[in-house]
């Protein structure tokens, strides 16, 4: 069904002439006339009987109005659905505990007024894809990992630099220490089952083992962080990474203790990702508060992978 028609029906309907509608329409009272013409064919009814005082509704015009006054609100819905500066700003942020979900609620806080959609996208591929298809305006992602480029229409800028913690149960040999040098975890045991092959965290840690010579281990079904914890709590020995700035909660019980990495600070690096062309004015918003907020990166003490873009 064609909107210019619908439309002008209903101006037809609140006019009461043809003549009237065409100057609201801005269109000649002929065009009127055929739109109209032409929706009659489409429902296959007559809408207006025309009278002396101009047009009137037909019983059938009656029943068809209210519906075709929806039509056209559903249809500007529709519309500013996805006009730039309308519609919510979409922001891929991995995980709802991790330090980027951190990054956009602080941005919310300092600007409330701004409509935002989170959503959680798995690898950078799906990410990228998702902001050059214009599903998202924007993704949280450690870049790039080597041999896999960013496209040319694809903007990055570091954001976070997030240090690596060591989570023990109260058990672990590590447990009483108020920080642990990153050479001193050689030889112990760290799991993290939720080390996929192909994305970006997976190229991380691969590199943090390699030159540091530790041992991670990410057998076994991933069942969660509440999982994670259950067992690193139970098992002395067995420990895990935890990003400084991720959010988690466990039982009192569990005695879990977060150990600051030292000598060298392994750094987990946050960048933002964009679509060059992208031209909605919360994005520029957003890229302006992180710009504001963002601390200092490839600090002395710390250790990222060689193929982490720099700020």
């Amino acid at each position: 069904m064609d909107l210019d028609t619908v439309r002008t029906f209903v101006a037809a309907a609140d006019a009461g002439q043809f003549q009237e509608a065409a100057a609201e329409l801005a269109v000649t009272q002929q065009a009127v006339s055929k739109r109209i013409a032409a929706l009659e064919r489409t429902l296959g009814v007559r809408l207006f009987t025309r009278t002396a005082r101009g047009a009137e509704l037909t019983i059938d015009g009656q029943a068809f109005l209210p519906h075709a006054r929806e039509l056209l609100r559903v249809a500007e819905r529709a519309v500013a659905s996805v006009r730039t500066g309308r519609r919510p700003l979409r922001v891929d942020v991995i995980a709802s505990r991790g330090a980027a979900a951190g990054l956009l609620r602080g941005f919310h806080r300092a600007h409330p007024e701004i409509d935002l959609d989170v959503v959680m996208l798995f690898d950078i591929e799906t990410a990228v894809a998702a902001i050059r298809s214009g599903a998202i305006d924007a993704s949280f992602r450690a870049v790039a990992v080597p041999g896999r480029p960013l496209p040319e229409d694809i903007l990055s800028v570091r954001v976070l630099d997030e240090p690596l913690q060591l989570l023990t149960g109260p058990a672990h040999a590590l447990a009483a220490a108020r920080s642990v040098p990153l050479a001193q975890l050689a030889g112990h045991r760290i799991w993290m089952p939720g080390i996929v092959a192909g994305t970006e965290w997976a190229a991380y840690y691969d590199d943090l083992v390699a030159e540091f010579g530790l041992t991670i281990e990410a057998t076994g079904p991933n069942f969660g962080s509440d999982a994670l914890l259950d067992t690193i709590a139970d098992t002395p020995a067995l420990a895990t990474f935890m990003g400084g700035h991720t959010r988690l909660v466990w039982p009192a019980g569990h005695g879990l203790r977060r150990i600051p990495v030292t000598d060298p600070t392994p750094v987990y690096p946050h960048s933002l990702l964009w679509h060059r062309d992208n031209p909605h004015p919360a994005l520029a918003t957003l890229r302006a508060y992180l710009a504001a907020t963002a601390a200092g990166h490839d600090a002395a003490g710390t250790w990222a992978p060689s193929w982490v873009i720099p700020r």
